[in-house]
């Protein structure tokens, strides 16, 4: 660092956003993902003769969300239920800062998506097709061919383009349709709910084994409406409050049950049918640590 640096300077302060936005993308959890960078700080004031600076620490956030993923993977064969990512509501300070298609999606759609992929192939769509990295830097960066990490990339792309339920909706529409849908669960509005959800609709609710929710995600919009009325008939006599927010980049909402955090509510919607794809709700106490506490 230059001696004309402030004490107080935040030596990752140029590439903190896409460090956090990459290992947030790698590991679905905005926590683990501040450790990651956290860790990757202190290699790179340990190292020296650092003379790429954003490329070293790429690296290392990379190399440590693959070290990560190994034992996520085990952690995932004994979570309880459905898993949903971390929701953050900042999704602006996770932007990979590139000119790509994907690079301010953080939607639970497209997180979903890459969930589905090996960590290696991960690694290389991300850095590629997201953080816009050449082929030949990312092969340094996995230590793999160019020519396999554009294997890993092509087939990481078909599995992200063949997983995401529905093309997405203008950002008014969205928002409309989450709005009719939130006062239609709460009036346990069977007809309404009807029009907003697509016929192959899908529902994750995700309570970790620590709240209430399906352990399986719940297929047709005919079983997703029992389940919506079912929780309003629970919650009969319970103040409950919808908080209107952007959950990881879309309009959604942050539900208060008796004046407690309860759910984040995010949603796939189909801007084609212009109707809902798929209903995402996090229950999980560990994962809105980060919610937003509203008076």
């Amino acid at each position: 660092m230059s001696s004309s640096a402030q004490p107080d300077a935040d030596p990752l302060g140029p590439y903190r956003k896409r460090l956090v936005g990459l290992a947030y993308r790698m590991l679905g959890s905005r926590g683990d993902a501040d450790d990651v960078v956290q860790d990757a700080y202190l290699r790179f004031a340990a190292a020296n003769d650092v003379h790429n600076p954003e490329a070293f620490l790429v690296t290392v956030v990379t190399r440590l969300c693959l070290d990560r993923l190994k034992s996520a993977r085990t952690q995932r064969e004994v979570y309880v239920g459905a898993w949903l990512p971390e929701p953050v509501f900042d999704a602006e300070g996770l932007s990979a800062e590139a000119a790509t298609e994907l690079a301010d999606d953080l939607s639970f759609a497209l997180m979903l998506a890459l969930d589905c992929l090996s960590p290696l192939e991960r690694a290389a769509f991300l850095l590629h097709d997201v953080f816009d990295r050449p082929f030949a830097e990312v092969a340094r960066m996995l230590e793999r061919s160019e020519a396999a990490c554009r294997q890993l990339a092509a087939r990481a792309r078909r599995t992200v383009r063949d997983s995401r339920p529905a093309p997405a909706a203008a950002p008014e529409g969205h928002a409309r349709l989450l709005t009719a849908f939130c006062q239609a669960a709460a009036s346990g509005d069977v007809s309404a709910l009807a029009k907003l959800l697509r016929e192959d609709a899908i529902a994750i609710t995700d309570g970790g084994g620590r709240k209430l929710a399906a352990l399986n995600p719940i297929r047709g919009a005919e079983k997703i409406i029992r389940f919506i009325v079912g929780i309003a008939g629970k919650n009969t006599g319970s103040e409950i409050r919808v908080e209107p927010m952007m959950v990881n980049g879309s309009a959604g909402a942050l539900i208060f049950l008796d004046g407690e955090v309860d759910h984040t509510l995010s949603m796939a919607i189909d801007g084609e049918a212009n109707r809902i794809a798929a209903i995402y709700i996090v229950r999980n106490p560990d994962k809105l640590r980060h919610a937003p506490r509203r008076s």
